[in-house]
Parts: C-alpha cells; structure tokens; sequence
C-alpha cells in the first residue's frame, strides 16, 4: 500500500493503477477535500441522530408523521423543479455496476435512463470505485468499448439511456482516501469525482449531472444533500438547479418524510423511487425488537401485501402532488436456460409492472436488459405518447401511519427452507462482495446488498424471537458453506462465514453488513500484499 500527497490535505492510501490519475487529479481531490471540509462534521452529526431516533423507536415512541413539518405538507403551492433534459420520459430505467461491461450494455439496453451504481451494486473496492469513474467519463466521451474472452464485442450505439449516479450511502467512509487522518465520507467521493469531471460534459451532451440519493432516513439527509449540490455548484461556477436527484424511499422513517425530503431538495429534486428491497430491510432492522413486526419467508413477501400497498400509493401521491416523477421498484428475474423457467418470470415482471404503471407510476426499474422490453411494453399501454403521467395526483389515496405499519396482517413464521434459502443468499453474496462482485445472478435473480440484507436481518430477527433455534441455524450455516466449497474449491468460505455470523449472531443488530466486510477486505488486501 502506497501514501500519495495531494492538495487540500488529502492522501490517497492506495496502489496506483491503470489510468486511476485521469481521475485522481490535484484538482479533482482538492475539490472533494472542499465537499469534506463543508460538510464531513454535519454528516457526523446526522448519523448520530440516526443512533438516537433508532433508540427512541426500541425504547417505545411511535413512529408518526411530524407536528413539526405538518405545515410543508399542508401548503399545496410548493412544487419540485420541472424534469430536467434527458429525464422527463423514465418509463424504464436499468440498474446495475458501473464496470466496463455493464455500462456498454446498460447505455445500448433500450431503457431510457440507466442508475450507475456505486452503492449497493458494487463491492467498494479501490480498483471498482475509480474504475467506475473511468467508466463513465469514457462513456460520455463515447470511447467506451468491451471484448470477451470468447470475442464477443460490445461497443456504444447512437440512441443511448440517460446516466443517473448512485453514490453510497451517508453511513460508509472511504477508507483509501484520508484527511487529517479521517477518512472521507465515501458519499462525497463517488458525487465529487463525478460531478468534478463530468458535469460539464453531460451539459455539452444535452443532459446534466444527475443523481440517485440512496438509504436516507430524514428530510435532514436529503438537506444535507441540497447543500452539497449548492456548494458544488458555486465552486465550478454552475448555475443553482443544476444538478438533479431522485431519492430512493428505501427507509421506513423516510416514508414518514417524503414531503419534506421532496421539499428539502425541491430546486434540484427529480423525483422519488420505491426502493422496495431496501424498504423491507428498513422494517426489519427498525422493528426488530417487536414480535408484531416478523415477517415470513422473503419469497412470500410481495407488494400486494397491505403495508408495501400503502408505502407504493402515498409515494406516488406525494409525487404527483408536487409535480415530481414516481418510479417503482426493481425487478430482479434475471435470464436462465429454461425456456418454461423463464416464461414464468417474465409473466410475474408483467403483472407487477402492470400494477406499478395502473397505480401511476412514471417508470420502473430493470436489472436485466432482457426485461427492458416487457417493461417498456407495459408503459407504453399506459403512457401513450406522454411522457409521464404526473397529472394523475391520486386524490383517492390517504395513508395513516398505521397503515404503513401493519405488517402484522401478514405476519407468519419462517419455514426451514426459508431459512436455508436466507443462509445460502447471504453466505454466496458475501463471498463474492468480498471477491469484489455487489451485483450477484443467484438462483435467477439479481441479488445485491439490499437482498443480502433482508435475509441476514430475517435470521437475526427470527433467533431473537426465538422462532429459530441457534445451534440449527449452525448446523445450516455449515452445510450451506460445505455445498459452497464444492461449488468453488477456493471460495472465501471462511471470510463469508464471519461476516455472515456476526451479522446474524450478535445481541445487538449490526446496521449494515458492509463496514464490517469493508474492513474484513482490507485486511485480507493487506495481507495479499504483503
């Protein structure tokens, strides 16, 4: 590991490699130390108050919409800024990491806008973070091309999906660039780099720096968030609005602030996305302590269940109401070889991009280019020419807290191959995050860090509450780690195993799985390199 002096006081603790200066300029780095310095301490702050609402919830104070805030979302006159160029049509966006092969297909998949992300789709690796940088800034100069090993070429077409960032979420650092001894926050390094040497670009392009808010908890984080857009605006000399964001509702506390965080981020706002795998891990992990908030197995969970109907409605109705887009969830099916297999999938996608766009919804998300097509379709039926379907302000709907948290009406205990399939999803993820893979096709399905921590928290969830007995739990983690070893012989079994133990066995619920795997692989990095 190597130690490179930067301006600003940064230091990048990292092996230089391959092209990485293009991106890791003097200049580039002195305006992330800028973002730091404005902001990192606040940050600190509002993960702080993250900690403490998490004990007023355990200690028994109900979760409600705010008195406080009551009069922004009373006032009917506030609206959010009208959709930006390249973002006023999002009837299907395409997620996926920003590596090299990904973005040639996500950019050519025929999806109108497509979500780099650097969050729960990549495994923050050195070489993963500044390689999707230098990902992006190729594509928008359209220099981006990729071969096989068997010699199947991918290379950029002409009518290309609009870039929108994910960076990570306000709770992790990056640990490979340093000042003062801190790490940076790794939200502002993935915004800062791209919006430092992209920005303009994108506006040369017809487009704009555009964004994707993820894991936020309260109308405070998506102010923070207002306040980076406006510095780093002012600093490279662009006009306030500039930017544009879409927040994922992916949190149960925000589902209480979706007015306020809209509000909050209303001149650079572009919409709002049911982040709905995300959404369930938020329920679990908020509500883990209560026995009236178990859910069952994770394949039983759908969004027909009543409280998942209530969290997707009242985010199209605060949506549509100040003039911003709506986008639903993720489907997650991805090919296989099994021509009835796959039949199937594609019929379920239907039905739930079918109920996405009937509720209102503007758009919807893919991980797969091959559902691009199916999702189109459904929207078209609905959209027509338009655009979007913003007029549609759903005036029949009105969500009481209680209804965003009755999840007891669907309640049930875990089977054992609920279980078991809990233990081989967060066991196979995990090796290969720690392999540097986020985005994983497991058992038809893309799976990434949102799935990996429904299942994980699940199994938490059902040991506390003893519904699960521990030592059965062992035994199935042992299987499940044997059948992964003969799978793949030089697996990182035992590192999968640690993380996934302590995520799962420990008295008090981890927040997240990824600070303790982030660690668990610069070590492992250290002791390669050594």
């Amino acid at each position: 590991m190597t130690t490179t002096a930067t301006t600003h006081r940064v230091r990048v603790l990292a092996a230089p490699g391959a092209r990485h200066d293009e991106i890791l300029t003097p200049e580039a780095l002195d305006f992330v130390g800028r973002l730091h310095a404005a902001f990192a301490h606040r940050r600190l702050d509002l993960l702080k108050e993250r900690r403490r609402r998490k004990d007023r919830l355990v200690s028994g104070t109900p979760l409600d919409f705010s008195v406080a805030t009551a009069a922004v979302r009373a006032d009917p006159d506030w609206r959010v800024a009208p959709p930006a160029p390249g973002l006023e049509d999002r009837r299907v966006e395409i997620t996926g990491p920003p590596d090299r092969r990904m973005t040639v297909d996500a950019l050519n998949s025929g999806a109108t806008a497509w979500m780099a992300d650097f969050a729960d789709a990549t495994a923050p690796t050195w070489n993963n973070v500044i390689d999707g940088q230098l990902n992006l800034l190729d594509a928008i100069e359209r220099r981006i091309d990729f071969t096989t090993p068997e010699g199947r070429e991918y290379r950029l077409g002409q009518d290309l999906a609009t870039i929108v960032v994910r960076p990570r979420g306000w709770h992790l650092p990056e640990e490979h660039l340093e000042i003062d001894g801190r790490p940076v926050p790794a939200s502002l390094v993935d915004f800062g780099l791209y919006f430092f040497h992209c920005a303009q670009r994108q506006l040369d392009a017809g487009h704009g720096p555009y964004f994707y808010l993820p894991k936020l908890e309260n109308a405070g984080e998506a102010r923070l968030w207002n306040d980076v857009f406006v510095l780093a605006q002012a600093l490279l000399g662009f006009p306030r609005g500039t930017v544009r964001a879409t927040v994922l509702i992916e949190t149960v506390t925000a589902a209480f602030e979706m007015e306020e965080i809209l509000h909050a981020l209303r001149e650079h706002s572009a919409g709002l996305n049911a982040g709905r795998r995300d959404y369930l891990f938020s329920i679990i992990k908020t509500f883990g302590h209560r026995t009236d908030f178990q859910l069952p197995d994770r394949a039983r969970v759908t969004m027909t269940a009543p409280f998942l109907r209530a969290y997707t409605e009242l985010l199209v109705r605060t949506c549509h109401r100040r003039g911003a887009h709506a986008i639903g969830g993720m489907a997650a099916r991805v090919p296989s070889r099994d021509p009835e297999a796959d039949a199937a999938a594609l019929a379920q996608v239907r039905l739930d991009k079918e109920r996405e766009a009937e509720d209102g919804f503007d758009g919807s998300w893919v991980a797969h280019p091959a559902l691009v097509p199916v999702c189109r379709e459904v929207f078209d039926a609905v959209l027509g020419d338009r655009p979007h379907q913003l007029d549609r302000t759903r005036e029949d709907v009105a969500v009481t807290a209680a209804e965003l948290l009755s999840v007891r009406r669907i309640s049930a205990p875990p089977t054992a191959a609920g279980v078991r399939a809990n233990v081989a999803v967060s066991l196979r993820y995990f090796e290969a995050w720690l392999r540097g893979h986020g985005a994983v096709a497991l058992h038809g399905l893309m799976e990434d860090a949102a799935t990996a921590e429904i299942a994980r928290v699940q199994l938490w969830q059902w040991l506390r509450h003893r519904t699960i007995d521990r030592d059965d739990l062992l035994t199935v983690i042992g299987e499940e780690c044997d059948a992964l070893t003969a799978e793949r012989p030089h697996a990182l079994v035992a590192e999968a195993r640690a993380v996934l133990e302590r995520a799962v066995l420990e008295r008090e619920l981890p927040a997240f799985f990824t600070p303790d795997a982030y660690s668990r692989h610069l070590v492992r990095r250290a002791e390669v390199q050594s």
